[in-house]
């Protein structure tokens, strides 16, 4: 009797799209390679295409094609890059009455209402803070304008022992190199909630 071969964990098994992010603001989400996170009117900028990896029902990992780099959001609601896939990196995708899709994080919401913190552009293009960005409103819209399907490997999380023993969820200093905030600012380990 044969059995089939299983499939290598190295070789992809996770159905994703390569995707732009575009925002009911009118800019296209993207990722610069100095990590920074906004908005952008330009068609054909490479930084605006992010790989949707699905890492749960409904949750995804959202990463810059070109840049390689994860969005993740903080325990104070603002965003940045990281190098690796952390808990910080996954982010619930739901579809909203009207088409949108909303990307709230997974790890943090706020303590009293239990409201969730989403990725969210403004008027201007600009990136807010997770916990400003209400589900209902214009700036936590986006809509997925698939490029192509694409198969993924499960990102596996990478340094979770080294997270703060505070449960900041700010990365710690042996991780600063590879987290950065929004603009290429360094992500502090002596950042506090």
């Amino acid at each position: 009797m044969t059995f089939p071969l299983r499939k290598s964990a190295s070789e992809p098994q996770l159905k994703g799209i390569v995707t732009k992010l575009y925002s009911r603001q009118g800019f296209h989400l993207q990722l610069q390679s100095d990590g920074t996170i906004d908005g952008t009117k330009e068609e054909d900028n490479g930084y605006t295409i992010f790989n949707l990896i699905p890492v749960g029902l409904r949750v995804v990992a959202i990463q810059g094609v070109q840049t390689k780099l994860f969005l993740a959001m903080n325990s104070e609601g603002y965003l940045y890059t990281s190098e690796h896939y952390t808990l910080e990196c996954k982010f619930k995708e739901s579809v909203f009455e009207n088409y949108y899709v909303t990307y709230s994080s997974m790890v943090y919401r706020q303590q009293q209402s239990g409201r969730g913190w989403y990725l969210g552009l403004n008027k201007e293009g600009e990136i807010m803070k997770g916990n400003h960005v209400k589900k209902n409103k214009p700036a936590a819209h986006f809509l997925p304008k698939p490029l192509k399907v694409a198969m993924y490997r499960e990102p596996s999380l990478h340094d979770l022992t080294e997270f703060s023993r505070s449960g900041s969820g700010t990365p710690t200093k042996s991780r600063s190199a590879s987290a950065v905030l929004n603009g290429g600012k360094a992500v502090s380990q002596n950042e506090s909630t």
